[in-house]
């Protein structure tokens, strides 16, 4: 199975028995079309409402590979099996994220 990193980050994979598996950015970040309206302002500073549309830049499904995506573009794709999110995060003692468990269907 073939693993494709779809977001601007480094992924590391802490898998249990194995050493971590390190996904590289492949270099295509789909992202999920926005919509803006303004709806007012609190203090001087504009509030808008936000809203998500279809994923704009995400490659077509391929045999056996999956793809790791944002959660806001995995929503935003419905339909496809092929889409995962990084899950079950791993933090280290400043708080700072620096690996997964698990990946995640949405």
């Amino acid at each position: 199975m073939k693993i494709v990193n779809l977001t601007p980050h480094c992924i590391t994979i802490l898998r249990a028995e194995k050493d971590p598996l390190v996904l590289d950015p492949s270099g295509i970040v789909p992202r999920a079309e926005q919509h803006r309206e303004r709806v007012g302002s609190v203090d001087g500073i504009p509030v808008n409402r936000v809203s998500y549309g279809d994923p704009i830049g995400l490659p077509a499904p391929q045999a056996d590979t999956i793809y790791i995506v944002s959660a806001l573009t995995a929503k935003a794709a419905k339909g496809r099996n092929d889409l995962y999110i990084v899950d079950d995060s791993v933090r280290d003692e400043n708080g700072r994220i620096i690996g997964c468990r698990a990946l995640a269907q949405v």
